[in-house]
């Protein structure tokens, strides 16, 4: 059995207005046994195409190895953009050692409502995926039960946007109530390449440029979020 930890703490600052949540990067992270195109941060998986698309979406010139100078770019970028990072999984157990979300037994969740209300600027939180089994979206469902919250949809379409409202007490005596948005962004995966094939809108697009592809897709769709 293989006990997966997160290696990385939240990234977190008093100016995020955004979280990216995700699950668990690939368990060679939690290793220290990186590829050479791997970067030891957050979606630094060389097979992870977050990166790729924000570099595209906003014209970076992104490093794509161990180097400090690597890590350094992406912390600027989220520094700069008031983006943070808090992965939803702390911890899972494995028969199997690999990045499946399905393969995680025994999960421990972090406590993402508890790090949305120590920084009080978080208004939106972007799922790295839609809500299968095991997924960031679907893990979250079941934290926000444990603060007696959930998801009120917002709008239906891809991306599902949700809302949903926590009280804040900004005194001894007085309450407010504070909505955060939540984005479920199609995630990286071959199966999502699956579904975006059969969308109406990627056919628009494809028959338009037969070299428009799922990538591209997906460019398009985080631009309006990242």
């Amino acid at each position: 059995m293989f006990l997966h930890k997160h290696p990385y703490p939240p990234f977190l600052k008093n100016d995020t207005t955004k979280i990216i949540v995700g699950t668990l990067p690939p368990p060679r992270f939690s290793k220290g046994n990186l590829l050479e195109q791997d970067v030891d941060f957050c979606y630094g998986s060389y097979y992870n195409s977050l990166w790729k698309k924000i570099e595209v979406i906003h014209n970076l010139n992104l490093r794509y190895d161990n180097s400090e100078e690597a890590v350094e770019q992406r912390k600027q970028f989220l520094v700069r953009h008031k983006i943070g990072v808090c992965d939803i999984v702390e911890s899972a157990e494995r028969h199997k050692i690999d990045a499946s979300d399905l393969g995680m037994k025994n999960i421990v969740l972090r406590d993402v409502i508890g790090y949305i209300k120590q920084f009080p600027n978080i208004d939106t939180i972007l799922f790295t995926g839609g809500n299968s089994k095991n997924g960031p979206e679907f893990f979250f469902r079941k934290h926000l039960k444990t603060y007696g919250l959930k998801l009120e949809l917002v709008n239906n379409d891809v991306p599902r946007i949700h809302k949903f409202t926590i009280p804040v007490r900004s005194s001894e005596v007085e309450t407010y109530m504070r909505t955060i948005k939540t984005v479920s962004l199609t995630s990286g995966s071959g199966a999502a390449n699956i579904s975006i094939s059969r969308m109406p809108l990627y056919k628009q697009l494809k028959s338009k440029n037969p070299d428009f592809n799922t990538f591209d897709f997906r460019v398009i769709q985080y631009r309006e979020f990242l």
